[in-house]
């Protein structure tokens, strides 16, 4: 079994979707509208917003929506967290995703990783980049 963050977006899930698919170099899968959801009343003005779609990242996957009958609040409490072989490659995603958002830590070495920081995309997803390669001996 592997957990799958799911993640909910305010009318956006689309662009988001799209943006991340550049940042880790694949394609979102099928978008499936809430207007085209059998049996559900959706509101009008939300009938294009996004009621399912998912994205492969590595070996793991991602899953999104547009909060169809609500508003969902910022993402807090939780974040999506990623790991790469080497701090160069970690840096390159942790850079791609904090344009146009908040860094919150920046990426560089720690006692416990060559390279982690954490950031809130533009789009309000938190997320948490690493390495798995072994921290510098000063720390």
């Amino acid at each position: 079994m592997h957990p799958t963050p799911y993640l909910f977006f305010n009318g956006n899930c689309a662009e988001a979707m799209a943006a991340y698919g550049a940042i880790f170099g694949t394609e979102p899968g099928p978008m499936m509208r809430a207007g085209d959801m059998p049996d559900v009343p959706v509101p009008d003005d939300r009938r294009d917003w996004i009621a399912h779609t998912d994205l492969k990242i590595g070996d793991g996957m991602l899953m999104a929506s547009d909060n169809i009958f609500g508003q969902s609040d910022a993402m807090a409490g939780a974040s999506v967290l990623l790991s790469y072989p080497t701090a160069d490659e970690a840096r390159a995603i942790f850079d791609k995703l904090a344009a146009g958002g908040e860094v919150t830590m920046a990426f560089e070495p720690t006692f416990w990783s060559a390279g982690f920081g954490t950031c809130t995309d533009r789009f309000g997803i938190r997320w948490m980049v690493g390495t798995d390669g072994e921290p510098p001996e000063s720390h």
